[in-house]
């Protein structure tokens, strides 16, 4: 059975030849019958059959021009006094057609024509002659019921499909905003990853470079101060290696944390700390806090560590020999200020300009980032007298 019902669900129109052949066969057996009195009606009927059968065989191909050829077979009935038979099933079949899935001025003018057909019939060929209206009207009810409910229910189904088919097309692009969604949280997440990444590796790999260069030139002149620099060499390495841990941790999705492989993210009060890393390279570091410390949200004091360890990195490349830097953190009432500056020969202007959009500034582009996520202002370059500057305004409350 499901191999039959597979077979007509995929040659439709094969089906429906099938019936209009079976309808024409009925047809003519009515007509060898002697269903008509007059030799005039058996020859207009032949055409009248042979072309309702077409309705029947076409019906889902050309629904619209079916309907037309059934009104105009109709007429012809009308006009060569051809009496209802057999083959007029057909207009039933192409009325529910017409309804399912044709056009609406064509599903409109079926219904018209079902309303009407069994009064002109009535008018036509009486069905009793000599019988009293209220028999006439009720032949003609019964007569224009069974095409009402072929319209209404073809109507129906077509309402049905056009509720399912919207379902579908708004599953379809809940589906399509779904992994567009997906797209982009991918996306901000590598990015986030990235500037962590960039930010640990930038600041800890440079502080161990410059440790390392000082150890190798005073290692036979100063052995205790060459010690003191691997010593930095290796916390450095330990805590960039704890970042790395717990940054790629976040991609393992799914996997138990091992003990100890994470670290808590950086915040406000480990900036001291910092300063004191970077002095031990040699950068000579003013560290200043104004107002009152208060808690501060996570995303705004990470935001806050990335941007001074960004900016005193930048400052041991590109500041030069015997540059100094200042670090100042300013709360107000609404937000937290940073203000780091130094008084080396400044980086190159393509760095800071536009954010680095050269390529070659990928910290500043970080910075930038950083700050508009929490709703914050950032502002970099050459300060007057020399040297560089980078101010950024944190607000206390996310944007929004």
């Amino acid at each position: 059975m499901q191999r039959l019902y597979d077979f007509i669900r995929r040659h439709p129109t094969g089906v429906d030849v099938f019936w209009a052949v079976f309808l024409l066969g009925l047809s003519g057996m009515s007509m060898v019958s002697g269903m008509y009195d007059t030799g005039r009606e058996e020859i207009v009927a032949v055409p009248v059959a042979l072309g309702l059968s077409t309705v029947v065989a076409l019906r889902r191909r050309a629904p619209e021009r079916m309907l037309l050829l059934a009104i105009l077979v109709g007429v012809v009935q009308l006009v060569f006094d051809v009496r209802p038979g057999i083959a007029d099933f057909a207009m039933l079949v192409i009325t529910y057609t017409v309804a399912t899935v044709g056009e609406r001025w064509a599903s409109r003018l079926a219904l018209v024509c079902s309303l009407s057909a069994a009064a002109l019939s009535q008018l036509r060929w009486e069905a009793e002659p000599g019988g009293s209206w209220p028999q006439v009207v009720f032949v003609t009810i019964i007569m224009t019921v069974p095409f009402v409910l072929a319209w209404v229910l073809g109507d129906s189904l077509r309402t049905r499909r056009a509720y399912f088919d919207q379902l579908e097309e708004r599953a379809a692009r809940l589906e399509r905003e779904r992994e567009a969604q997906s797209k982009v949280a991918v996306a901000a997440e590598r990015a986030r990853i990235a500037r962590e990444l960039h930010d640990v590796v930038a600041h800890n790999v440079s502080v161990m470079v410059v440790q390392a260069d000082g150890a190798a030139y005073v290692m036979d002149t100063a052995p205790d101060q060459a010690k003191q620099a691997l010593e930095t060499i290796s916390s450095t390495g330990r805590q960039a290696l704890a970042e790395m841990r717990r940054l790629l941790g976040v991609l393992r999705t799914g996997d138990a944390p091992e003990s100890g492989e994470y670290v808590p993210q950086p915040d406000v009060e480990q900036i001291e700390d910092l300063v004191a890393q970077v002095r031990q390279t040699g950068l000579a570091v003013d560290f200043k806090v104004e107002g009152t410390p208060r808690p501060l949200p996570s995303g705004v004091e990470l935001t806050a560590y990335r941007v001074v360890q960004e900016a005193l990195t930048n400052t041991r490349k590109h500041g030069g020999p015997d540059a100094g830097a200042s670090v100042r953190l300013v709360y107000f009432d609404d937000g937290l200020g940073l203000l780091i500056e130094d008084d080396g020969r400044g980086a190159a202007h393509e760095l800071y300009e536009d954010g680095g959009a050269d390529g070659a500034g990928h910290g500043m582009i970080g910075m930038r980032e950083r700050v508009g996520m929490v709703g914050g202002t950032l502002d970099a370059g050459p300060r007057p007298g020399g040297g560089f500057r980078i101010s950024a305004l944190l607000p206390l409350k996310p944007p929004g």
